[in-house]
């Protein structure tokens, strides 16, 4: 049976309280491919006061009672990984293998590097005649973006759960059938009534009535700046803590001793990954002034290479960014780019030749960009690559940094050396040097306007906590 229509509210399946409902759309045909129920306030209401209730018991549960719900949880993960995938290939318009070896597997991948950091995770300490606890802070919202849905839901559920937190989801309402699916999954794991809870909705009617909820005792957030601000104010109210993963502009510092034409390429497959759709993408390529055009003529080709088109054709390299409003907003921004004097390299405004239908996105190269252009300061997330010069090192670094956001940066070079020196000088929660596999043991979260607090592994679970500490213990 599909929940596409119910929320799961108390370990049940529920229908909303007012029967709304909104059109979940294909990116790569724009057509709708099915519905499902929105929530509003009095959903939220039902949510929160099942978590609420269902708090004390399950603060209450040992470490080994959570460890073995996190297994259970995987296990049926697991059982439902090609469901996962397809509903991600669905909404999103990713491609199938895609879908599977990146998107699903990023669930599971971070619900393994969740245990794994519990198991070895102290939640008690002693410090002289003091012994300190990390204590679940309470009933968790946790509001979840359509990038990398599996990827943020694993990212807030599982750390809260091993936390001892009670929560309530609202995923994307673009890209909302595989938070259903996960719910599906944490029915099956026999996750206990109220600890989980999933209301589908949009931000102003479902997110920030979850942000302001005066029984919410955390909030979590990962979206645009300009929606966390608001989230923000919203929870401002009632003091309660929000955990924040925003916007991005990451520079990709190409050092002179990097091996050129292998950095080039693959920080244009880097920034082009998932259609352009990641808040950490590397989209401001930094090169040396005197290989700028050496720079351009690899770049090209290397997005020359890229297929564009459906989703579940065999070779397809990239599908459509999600929504008209993205597809629209690119489109804008690629024009900008053109008008502002910026060299267009190759793609450009416009569908892929061949694709009438679905918001395709032309893989797109600027050149000569210079720091002070709309494309080389706003997140676009897209496939738009523009790649800047710099005089010296110095330069280098001083244009990286030359951002209101901190989410990440990379730098490449064949000396290692080389490339520490410079990640230390980076203004950015994550460096990454040599394009590095995927760590989900490593902490992840912003600088600046990227955000607040930490995800992934003990980083996650951390935020879930409040440190109490009894004075006289020992």
């Amino acid at each position: 049976m599909s929940h596409h229509l119910q929320f799961y509210i108390d370990g049940r399946w529920v229908d909303p309280v007012e029967p709304r409902r909104l059109a979940v759309l294909d990116p790569s045909t724009e057509e709708a491919f099915t519905e499902i129920a929105i929530g509003g306030a009095a959903d939220v209401d039902r949510a929160v006061a099942a978590a609420k209730a269902a708090f004390p018991r399950f603060a209450a549960t040992s470490k080994a009672e959570r460890l073995d719900l996190l297994k259970r949880i995987l296990a049926a993960y697991n059982d439902r990984f090609d469901d996962i995938a397809d509903a991600v290939s669905r909404e999103m318009g990713a491609p199938l293998p895609f879908a599977l070896d990146s998107q699903a597997w990023a669930g599971r991948g971070h619900m393994e590097a969740t245990i794994a950091a519990f198991e070895a995770m102290e939640l008690v300490e002693t410090r002289g005649t003091t012994t300190i606890l990390r204590e679940p802070i309470g009933v968790c919202a946790l509001i979840t973006p359509w990038n990398w849905p599996l990827n943020q839901i694993v990212c807030k559920v599982a750390p809260a759960i091993a936390a001892g937190c009670t929560v309530v989801l609202k995923p994307s309402e673009i890209a909302p059938i595989s938070g259903i699916v996960f719910a599906e999954v944490m029915d099956a794991a026999g996750v206990p009534a109220g600890v989980f809870n999933l209301v589908n909705g949009t931000g102003p009617d479902v997110g920030q009535v979850m942000a302001g909820h005066p029984d919410v005792d955390m909030v979590s957030f990962t979206g645009s700046t300009r929606a966390g601000i608001l989230v923000a104010k919203t929870a401002a109210d009632t003091v309660k803590r929000v955990a924040q993963e925003l916007g991005g502009k990451s520079a990709n510092i190409i050092l002179p001793d990097a091996d050129f034409a292998d950095a080039v390429a693959k920080g244009v497959s880097s920034c082009f990954g998932n259609s352009g759709q990641s808040c950490d993408a590397p989209t401001r390529m930094l090169v040396p002034a005197d290989r700028h055009d050496e720079a351009l003529a690899i770049a090209k080709a290397a997005a020359e290479a890229i297929k564009v088109g459906d989703p579940r054709a065999e070779g397809t390299d990239l599908g459509p960014v999600v929504s008209q409003l993205q597809f629209d907003k690119i489109q804008r921004l690629i024009e900008t780019g053109i008008a502002e004097g910026a060299t267009l390299v190759t793609g450009g405004p416009g569908r892929p030749d061949g694709l009438n239908r679905g918001w395709y996105v032309r893989p797109t190269v600027f050149g000569h960009v210079t720091p002070a252009m709309t494309i080389a300061r706003e997140e676009i997330f897209g496939p738009v690559l523009s790649i800047l010069s710099y005089a010296d090192e110095e330069d280098a670094i001083r244009i990286a940094n030359d951002t209101v956001y901190g989410l990440a940066a990379y730098v490449q070079s064949s000396d290692v050396e080389h490339a520490r020196r410079v990640a230390l000088r980076m203004r950015a929660g994550s460096v990454y040097l040599n394009y590095p596999a995927w760590d989900t043991m490593a902490p992840f979260g912003g600088y600046k306007q990227s955000g607040n607090g930490r995800e992934y592994a003990d980083w996650g679970i951390h935020d879930f906590t409040e440190i109490k500490g009894v004075v006289g213990w020992n």
